[in-house]
């Protein structure tokens, strides 16, 4: 599974907002809140912000 080997940057923990209805940040299942990281991640992209400027935010 994906999510089992994938290693995730140590400051995802800080990405927050809501997904697909879900706060991230009150998700307690850990998969389903990595899951929520990366739709949260694409619907930022999809919305034509740049990596780096996505990247910064939780600096």
């Amino acid at each position: 599974m994906f999510f089992a080997e994938a290693k995730l940057h140590p400051n995802a923990r800080l990405i927050t907002g809501t997904i697909c209805g879900y706060k991230i940040e009150e998700i307690d299942n850990e998969l389903t809140r990595q899951v929520r990281y990366l739709d949260k991640l694409v619907d930022e992209l999809a919305k034509g912000r740049k990596m780096e400027k996505i990247l910064r935010k939780g600096q």
